[in-house]
């Protein structure tokens, strides 16, 4: 079956639905995708160049090794100018072949590929790979055209032949499965590589090479690096579940044993469906289209739930493996209007577009019944790639729309002077110091082509297939190479392909859909049910269980009785070092097998109670710096608290200049109550409890309170945010608003305070836009008639949103239930941790990396925490000339 039938469900609009947007509405929106393009692109050129990406906060480059570590998501930065390599083919695209020939220029002159630096191969081979392939199309491209690029001699093609090579080392394992991570200097083995340990990787990471490698064979004529792609390829096949025909999460990549059999379409293994897939489409093989048609087959058995995507098990594909789904599947319904499975793509893409609606951007992860579950959201395109997929297959304008709130919600809440910045909380609109090569890689090129008309395109975009970076590889490679779709690349056998497997690839949506209201039947009950989602009611214990002798809802961390029946049952307490206190069991050292029994069920209720807190507990609230030089740019997460005034209902939020309350600790009446009254007065955290501040300062007339952790180094980074509760007796006297932040944003206001000695903030629930927080004043005159401007180095969010109510400091007549329970004490914690749990009810999640399950877990900052923010504003002062330059029309 010739690949290009595999377009034809995107070959033209098949319907309509509702009042068309003008083509001068698409024109107007085209060129606005143009020009937010522009305001990404040049900044990170003019304060990036030649560091791998931008900071937008602070306006600078982000090095690998002087930046303070981000864990795994560093690896994908190389020393390489990742940005402008993965930004390639978007400048042809966009028309801008002048800027397009310059970049290569600078690519040729500047990139170096044998940096010793340890790198994912995976996110190497998708951006850097993907992005000189994807160059070199386009510079052959244009230069048959005879308009540009005349001196172009495969330049770029010896670059990608380079990086494949460099590449290769990862591939030599028993089972051909890749390493992780690779040194672009001396490969994976000896002591100098610093890699080469790992023994597992994720099915997307080994499962997302066959385009690029076989691209790179095919323009090169070596069939070395098709052969370990497929090879790789192969493996993971052999190794799917045979009954129900789903492969883990990960794997390791010795033995090929499955380390994770959760199986999805999200983070870890989403674009290993798509290459399958898209390897059809590019290689013109049928064994790809067989296995992608046998796997898809048990996706929409077990994993779709229309409109949703649930994880199951592989070996119990009937059981859930979660309740929550992260942001990476939204690509989903992009690839079944590439599959021709129109219906569910409308679905799915209906209750994303709702979830989108309902938190201006998709949280990295979002519950069944649409809560937030991961706050953060890095930018990602994947809603936006479906979207305009979406468009294609049907020609409904409703997509346009969608495109449209897109457009709106990046230059509203992420668009900043220095480009765009990643949102590090959904709820209260915090920005976190990132802007990933893939935002211009891939957001970009669909929301061009979303409202582009054929003409505004320099080609056509049919004669390519877009990567799972959005790279364009010519489909003329189908021919480049001939390879049998009856034995594998292993020399072992395929069955023989059952027609039955075909069904459901190029069907004519005009007959599908002969109805034009069809879309819209299908959208609305989605849209009903996100609209008035609610907490689900908590599931009854099965009958015939017994209850523990102690029950979670009455545990209290500083009665001696509890904790002795604690002991007993095997549960210990952790204090951990952010000041937390974590319930772990070892049922061997519970005194009986009764009582392990019981400590079991103790904790499966402390978790429950957990999940049920977690429902019920109040969001973060946002603390926004709105005097000079800052003018709302920075917005610092906070804790809330279970007293006082709630944020939420307040249209207005609570304004005011801030100053340090003394005694510090706020635990005694104030001295300096003449400073304090009328002001929002900064406390230490310590000593005493939570509440008895805020009645301190309320009585010396504090209009609001902001309590500052006092553990050094600790930061919203790496610690999740608390609620602050109350003290046991009745809080109704306490009527202003208590915010908790920790140590490194409490510096941010502190250093502050003594630079600029007015600070004048707002606390609110969210946010709030600068135009509404400064109407009636011209801001942009007033920021230019300032001496310094200055932003934020990193706004901030908790990591988690499994968050511990805390009660305070000092000894606490209960903790909360919760997995994570706080401490009776504030004291300093022990150093060292406690083994390996057998039970640990910890619920945290990590962040899943992009397209991968790797995590974005942040390492010890011990470089960030060290640095003073004297010095963080002596860089902003050096911003200065920068920021003189900026747009005036910011956010």
């Amino acid at each position: 079956m010739p690949p290009v039938l595999f377009l034809l469900v995107l070959s033209g609009a098949m319907f309509t639905l509702g009042q068309s947007m003008t083509r001068e509405e698409k024109q107007q929106l085209k060129n606005q995708v143009v020009e937010m393009f522009d305001h990404a692109y040049q900044n990170y050129m003019d304060h990036a160049y030649p560091a791998d990406e931008l900071m937008p906060l602070t306006c600078r480059g982000r090095v690998r090794g002087l930046e303070p570590s981000r864990g795994d998501v560093d690896d994908a930065l190389g020393k390489f100018s990742l940005t402008l390599i993965d930004t390639l083919d978007t400048l042809v695209l966009l028309n801008k072949t002048t800027e397009f020939e310059a970049a290569v220029r600078r690519v040729l002159s500047d990139v170096r590929l044998d940096n010793d630096i340890v790198v994912s191969v995976f996110e190497t081979n998708i951006r850097v790979l993907g992005g000189l392939l994807g160059g070199h199309s386009m510079a052959v491209m244009l230069k048959e055209g005879g308009q540009s690029m005349q001196w172009y001699q495969d330049e770029l093609l010896h670059m990608a032949k380079d990086m494949g090579l460099r590449l290769l080392p990862a591939f030599n394992t028993s089972s051909g499965l890749p390493y992780p991570r690779v040194n672009l200097k001396y490969g994976v083995r000896g002591p100098e590589t610093r890699t080469g340990t790992e023994t597992e990787t994720c099915t997307a990471c080994a499962g997302t090479m066959i385009l690029e490698f076989a691209a790179l064979s095919r323009f090169t004529g070596d069939p070395v690096f098709e052969a370990h792609a497929r090879r790789a390829m192969d493996f993971l096949w052999e190794k799917r579940q045979r009954n129900s025909n789903l492969v883990g999460t990960t794997i390791n990549i010795h033995n090929g044993e499955w380390v994770r059999r959760d199986s999805g379409v999200g983070a870890g293994i989403d674009s290993y469906y798509e290459y399958l897939l898209k390897a059809y489409v590019l290689l013109g093989d049928d064994l790809f289209l067989q296995r992608f048609n046998i796997h898809y087959a048990s996706i929409m058995k077990y994993i779709s739930q229309p409109p949703l995507l649930l994880d199951v098990h592989i070996h119990k594909p009937l059981l859930p493996a979660r309740t929550w789904m992260d942001s990476l599947l939204a690509f989903f319904p992009g690839l079944q209007v590439l599959k021709g499975d129109i219906r569910p793509a409308i679905e799915t893409h209906e209750m994303l577009y709702q979830v989108t609606k309902k938190h201006n951007f998709l949280p990295e992860a979002f519950t069944t019944d649409f809560r937030v579950h991961w706050a953060q959201h890095p930018l990602r395109p994947e809603f936006a790639e479906s979207t305009y997929f979406l468009y294609k297959a049907t020609g409904d304008s409703y997509y346009l729309e969608a495109g449209r709130t897109i457009l709106d919600n990046l230059n509203r809440f992420a668009r900043v002077p220095c480009g765009f910045a990643a949102m590090k909380d959904v709820r209260t609109g915090s920005h976190e110091d990132r802007m990933d090569s893939f935002f211009l890689a891939e957001m970009f090129k669909y929301l061009f082509l979303l409202f582009a008309e054929p003409e505004d395109l320099p080609f056509d975009v049919e004669d390519y297939v877009f990567t799972t970076e959005a790279h364009l590889l010519p489909l003329s490679l189908s021919a480049a190479a001939s390879h049998s779709s009856s034995v594998s690349s292993n020399g072992t056998s395929e069955e023989e392909l059952d027609d039955s497997n075909f069904d459901w690839t190029c069907p004519n949506t005009r007959l599908l859909f002969p109805d034009p209201a069809f879309p819209r039947n299908l959208r609305d009950p989605i849209r009903s049910a996100v609209d008035k989602s609610c907490p689900r009611p908590p599931t009854n214990r099965e009958p015939g269980i017994g209850r523990p002798p102690l029950r979670a809802q009455d545990f209290m961390a500083n009665n001696p009785e509890h904790l002795e029946l604690l002991r007993r049952m095997g549960v210990s307490l952790i204090h951990l070092k952010d000041g937390r206190v974590q319930l772990v069991q070892h049922a061997t050292q519970a005194v009986s097998a009764v009582a392990a029994e019981d400590g079991v069920r103790f904790m499966q209720e402390m978790m429950e109670l957990s999940s049920q807190q977690q429902k019920e507990q109040l969001p973060p609230r946002a603390i926004q710096i709105v005097s000079h030089p800052f003018f709302g740019r920075v917005v610092l997460t906070a804790g809330p608290a279970q007293f006082g005034t709630d944020l939420s209902k307040s249209s207005t939020g609570v304004r005011g200049f801030v100053t340090v309350a003394e005694p510090y600790s706020g635990c005694s009446e104030i001295t300096n109550a003449e400073y304090v009254q009328g002001h929002i007065a900064l406390l230490q955290r310590g000593q005493c409890m939570f509440a008895e501040k805020a009645r301190h300062v309320q009585k010396a007339g504090a209009i609001g309170g902001i309590v500052i952790d006092d553990n050094d180094g600790s930061s919203s980074d790496t610690a999740p945010l608390f609620q602050m509760a109350g003290d046991g007796r009745n809080t109704e006297d306490i009527t202003m608003p208590l915010l908790f932040v920790f140590h490194k944003e409490g510096n941010i206001l502190l250093e502050a305070l003594k630079v600029y000695r007015e600070v004048e903030v707002l606390l609110s629930d969210k946010a709030r836009d600068r135009a509404a927080i400064f109407k009636g004043v011209d801001v942009q005159e007033a920021e230019e008639d300032c001496v310094t401007e200055a932003t934020t180095p990193s706004s901030f969010e908790s990591t988690t949103q499994t968050s511990a109510v805390e009660l305070d400091e000092s000894v606490s007549p209960e903790v909360t239930p919760s997995p994570e329970t706080s401490p009776a004490e504030d004291t300093s914690p022990p150093e060292e941790e406690a083994g390996p749990a057998e039970a640990e009810p910890d619920l945290a999640q990590p962040e899943e990396e992009r397209d991968s399950d790797r995590t974005e877990d942040s390492e010890g900052d011990t470089d960030s925490s060290s640095q003073s923010v004297d010095e963080l504003l002596a860089d902003w002062r050096e911003d200065l000339e920068a920021f003189q330059q900026m747009e005036k029309d910011e956010l």
